[in-house]
């Protein structure tokens, strides 16, 4: 049979589970990512589990998020997840190296191999022919253990690529027409695979911004051949010898397929409140702009800087605008440097920040109260950037650095001026100090656990009958940051639950933490839209709810990871057959699942009973077999626990 890549890449690490969609499937997993505002969890919870040293290939920690050292809490967690990395084997990667998808590409990636990651946007790696998967940190702490990673078997989306892109037109714009076309729920149960002789003039990196943002279709990744622009790429890494071709099949076939000619695409931007929110930038030029934000993993490469240093060479920004700049690695800081590039930058009104998330997951770099962002960052959900009242819009660095001069949103082919030659350098200088190898003997390290760290909270197995109040109803496509909201406030809590559970919901409901708490002991329901918790890979999501009582919400349709992180926990993920059902159900109903234990264990549906309006309603679960017995136990540490 031909394959695609895809099929390629889960064949040869498939364990459990046939290729057919909707199927469950486990997959062996060679290497691993954590970062600081999930892996201290994840770490936590390796070390419930209680085994003494990771089983995979490679495992890597970064600190990249949470670099903003206001008081004690961040750096002692740096230095918990440091005494991690050498008790448990893991590389650790030093504040200020850099955001984990571009090192982790520069040092780690291996086409061919496997990788998942606490942080979303880990699928960044399909670039370089990986089968690379974001998930929530339990699970990248069961792949750790060397447990298969489970999933249902996605369809496969061939996107071919003709034409060649032209001036002032980047891959941020290819991914920003895919999310025109789809908007954040159009990749859900499916892997977006591209191909076609369109990519030919697309380098590692221009891949990597692609597959980074694939996330924000809701994918479950983003897959790229392994061919001489990968080759390229490792070489200029210093690292040709881990480069495998791997390509499709002549003659293989995708489970949907559509087609884009990057001649035809034109500079885009994502208004404010959604990735998904695209038109082109000509319908939005005029506009008077207050901050423009380069870099962040989504714009990460080498070129993502060089070209905006070119167009400002000479130039100054506006005066009203805050022209930030965010290395994404320490590695390409020092090549720009090296290259002459970054004095242009500084010498143009530049504010430089250091390697790291920083402004992206609203640590810092906030902008003004109601006024225009253009940032090259993956994600504008509102409050996001640390600012309640934002005004994000998502667009290309040629599209950033262009408003950046001009002060108002700027299609960049209006500047009239020649568009800047750049090509990647054969050579660069590799920067690979502050990555921190795993020490062979570690059995006497002990884990440096500062005060702000809390021991992971322990749950009991699910009830037989679940009654409880609907403490809030949402709408659709609610986001991560909106229910477990990141920035500088919040995530110095995230190895804290009792203290983080207070933020939960903050961006909708102020009060819902307070009412959960008053029927923590009792639990309660949250009923929600369609694809419910969109966006990070963040389980505080699932994990501070929970913490609160939280034991089922009642969906039209879930986010791949949240669904999967819900069952992690314990809480019971259910859709309904009718979605009407939704609009019946409000703030403030006593709700029952009666003999829920049994329901989900002999069928798929099941009987929800509303006592305050005396109705009945039809839901539904996905749950395979093993997650039924997972959410029967009260979550993955009591299931894992109880088979070890």
């Amino acid at each position: 049979m031909n394959q695609n890549v895809t099929q390629k890449l889960i064949a040869s690490h498939l364990v459990t589970g046939t290729m057919e969609p909707g199927v469950e499937i486990g997959l062996k997993i060679d290497q691993t990512l954590t970062q600081d505002a999930t892996g201290t969890m994840v770490m936590l919870e390796f070390e419930a589990m209680g085994l003494p040293r990771v089983k995979t290939e490679l495992s890597a920690q970064y600190i990249d998020h949470n670099l903003i050292q206001a008081d004690f809490r961040n750096p002692d967690d740096h230095l918990f997840l440091r005494s991690a990395c050498q008790k448990y084997g893991l590389w650790y990667s030093r504040p200020g190296n850099g955001v984990s998808h571009p090192v982790h590409m520069e040092r780690f990636g291996v086409p061919g191999k496997t990788l998942v990651g606490s942080d979303s946007h880990t699928p960044a790696a399909g670039s370089l022919g990986m089968l690379a998967l974001g998930a929530g940190g339990l699970e990248v702490a069961l792949a750790m253990a060397g447990e298969p990673l489970y999933l249902q078997m996605p369809q496969i989306v061939g996107v071919q690529l003709t034409g060649r892109l032209p001036d002032w037109v980047s891959a941020k714009d290819i991914i920003l027409e895919m999310l025109r076309r789809h908007d954040v729920g159009g990749g859900r149960d499916k892997i977006i695979e591209y191909y076609g002789p369109g990519l030919q003039n697309l380098t590692a990196m221009d891949r990597h911004v692609m597959a980074n943002m694939g996330t924000e279709l809701g994918a479950t990744t983003s897959v790229f051949p392994s061919d001489e622009a990968v080759r390229a790429f490792l070489k200029q890494q210093g690292r040709e010898d881990v480069w495998v071709e791997i390509k499709a099949d002549d003659g293989a076939a995708y489970d949907l397929v559509e087609e884009i000619d990057l001649a035809a695409l034109e500079p885009l931007i994502a208004r404010p409140g959604s990735p998904g929110n695209v038109v082109p930038v000509r319908e939005v030029a005029g506009n008077e702009i207050y901050q423009v934000y380069i870099g962040s993993s989504a714009n990460p490469g080498l070129r993502d800087f060089a070209i905006p240093a070119l167009v400002v060479d000479g130039r100054q920004v506006h005066d009203r605008v805050s022209f930030d700049v965010n290395p994404t690695s320490r590695q390409i800081l020092e090549n720009l440097a090296e290259m002459g590039l970054l004095a242009k930058l500084i010498h143009a009104g530049a504010r430089l920040h250091q390697a790291g998330c920083n402004g992206c997951i609203g640590m810092g770099q906030a902008p003004a109260t109601g006024r225009i962002s253009l940032r090259t960052v993956p994600r504008n959900f509102p409050g996001r950037s640390g600012t309640k009242k934002d005004a994000v819009y998502l667009c290309s660095p040629e599209t950033a650095v262009a408003s950046a001069l001009t002060g108002q949103i700027t299609d960049p082919r209006d500047l009239n001026i020649p568009y800047p030659q750049f090509e990647e350098p054969d050579e660069i200088i590799i920067n690979q100090e502050m990555l921190v190898p795993p020490i062979p003997e570690s059995g006497h390290i002990e884990l440096e656990k500062g005060p702000n760290i809390k021991p992971l909270p322990q749950f009991d197995p699910l009830p037989d009958n679940l009654e409880g109040k609907v403490l809030i109803v949402v709408g659709d496509d609610i986001s991560t940051d909106e229910i477990m909201p990141a920035g500088a406030r919040v995530l110095p809590y995230r190895s804290n639950i009792p203290e983080i559970s207070r933020f939960v919901f903050n961006q909708i409901d102020e009060d819902y933490s307070s009412r959960a708490w008053q029927h923590q002991q009792q639990g309660h329901f949250i009923v929600a839209g369609e694809n419910y918790r969109q966006g990070s890979s963040r389980e505080h999501a699932a994990l501070a709810p929970r913490y609160l009582g939280l034991r089922a919400v009642i969906a039209k349709s879930f986010a791949r990871i949240h669904w999967q992180n819900l069952v992690n926990f314990g809480i019971v993920p259910l859709t309904f057959v009718d979605a009407a059902d939704y609009g019946r159900i409000l703030e403030g109903d006593l709700l029952t699942l009666p003999n829920i234990c049994q329901a989900i264990h002999e069928g798929k549906q099941t009987k929800l009973v509303n006592q305050t309006k005396d109705e009945t309603y039809i839901v539904e679960h996905g749950l395979s077999d093993r997650q039924v017995e997972i959410v029967l136990a009260g979550g993955q540490i009591n299931f894992f626990r109880k088979r070890h």
